[in-house]
């Protein structure tokens, strides 16, 4: 195995090519603070977590080999792989809570357009539409600013609806919707339908989509082509993180 020189990590593992800087150190302790600010528990998991997914560490053993080597002076204690594990499974609801709040404070939770996309994971047998190919797998549905900033998420079997799994992640948080009336929700030609268009509006979201095969020209059809590169670079881009690929299978005759 090749690691990066200093750093205990293979080089196509992350996105940084060096060690800590100084101005890690600065985000870490502003990490924590805001984390003791906020929960009042578990700073220094949180701040471990959150590093962790910024430096792009997908094994958590090379993440704790890599923070004893270099991160020893910003923690009080560092625990070993397998006790690790064990607290981030047990304070998963809460580092959860700690991503929205650092969601709310960026200036890009306020904007009045979404996005709105699923994309294809493992798991379980489904079709994608947008890229014409059945695949084994779960979907990540989700929705976010034009900034890639995630406001919603649903993980579903291959075959979920994408219009009923929306729906799903706007009625678990109500004031999502309910806080910002007039939000405006892009989407492809799956979300559609009268009844679910009238959800949406009823919550106040205002819904553009490409018109379907039949349907007469919708409002905002020059804004898809160039908006679909957008929706296709967020969804990689969590996928890259995640470091989830789905297993494409044979497209199935008609």
């Amino acid at each position: 195995m090749t690691y990066a020189k200093g750093c205990g990590r293979r080089r196509d593992e992350g996105v940084h090519d060096h060690c800590v800087t100084n101005d890690l150190d600065t985000l870490a302790t502003a990490l924590y603070v805001r984390t003791d600010d906020l929960l009042k528990q578990a700073p220094e998991l949180v701040t471990l977590a959150v590093m962790q997914a910024l430096l792009g560490f997908t094994s958590e053993s090379r993440w704790m080999r890599h923070a004893h080597q270099h991160l020893g002076h910003l923690f009080r204690y560092l625990p070993g792989q397998s006790g690790y594990n064990k607290r981030l499974r047990r304070a998963a609801a809460l580092i959860t809570t700690m991503i929205r709040m650092l969601a709310v404070d960026t200036t890009v939770w306020t904007d009045d357009v979404w996005v709105v996309d699923s994309t294809p994971g493992w798991a379980e047998y489904g079709y994608c539409a947008s890229h014409s190919r059945y695949f084994w797998g779960l979907r990540l549905h989700l929705v976010c600013t034009l900034g890639g900033l995630p406001v919603g998420f649903a993980l579903t079997g291959a075959k979920a609806d994408e219009r009923q799994t929306l729906l799903g992640i706007l009625t678990a948080e109500p004031a999502l919707a309910g806080d910002r009336p007039g939000q405006t929700l892009i989407g492809d030609k799956n979300y559609y339908g009268k009844d679910f268009e009238r959800t949406l509006s009823e919550a106040g979201i205002d819904l553009l989509r490409p018109a379907r095969k039949g349907e007469p020209s919708r409002p905002g059809a020059r804004l898809f082509k160039p908006l679909r590169q957008t929706i296709e670079s967020i969804n990689q881009t969590f996928k890259g993180q995640l470091t989830w690929n789905a297993a494409a299978a044979t497209p199935q005759p008609a």
